[in-house]
């Protein structure tokens, strides 16, 4: 499955942004999904999963916990993360990963786990 992910740019600390991922496969419904993000000179991070199925839950780091939202469209086989109160220290090239799961198992929260990766979209929130 190839994953495609836009939405990034540039925003001033307290903005809003919206992160895409669309899918090619039609199968996307029997993915498991998650945004990762790497700022420079660090290490890529988990920031959120959505699962399979609502009986999996989403799932966030502590980081970003109560400021984004990560939801799917089947139907559109899209992914998004909805980036709120954003910090500079939100900056970062974020990346959409995809595994397929059975229906009741919770999305991953290791990088390991993932599958397939979009090429990533640049992030820059200024203070």
């Amino acid at each position: 499955v190839q994953l495609q992910a836009s939405g990034g740019g540039l925003v001033q600390a307290g903005d809003s942004l919206r992160l895409s991922c669309a899918a090619s496969r039609r199968t996307f419904s029997e993915y498991a999904m998650a945004w990762f993000r790497q700022a420079p000179g660090k290490e890529r991070e988990f920031v959120a999963a959505v699962s399979r199925s609502v009986r999996g839950g989403n799932h966030y780091a502590e980081s970003v916990k109560g400021r984004f939202i990560i939801s799917r469209e089947n139907a559109k086989n899209t992914v998004y993360l909805q980036m709120n109160s954003l910090k500079p220290e939100d900056t970062a090239v974020y990346y959409c990963a995809g595994v397929r799961t059975i229906v009741t198992v919770p999305a991953p929260r290791d990088e390991h786990d993932y599958d397939y990766w979009g090429q990533g979209t640049q992030v820059t929130v200024s203070s």
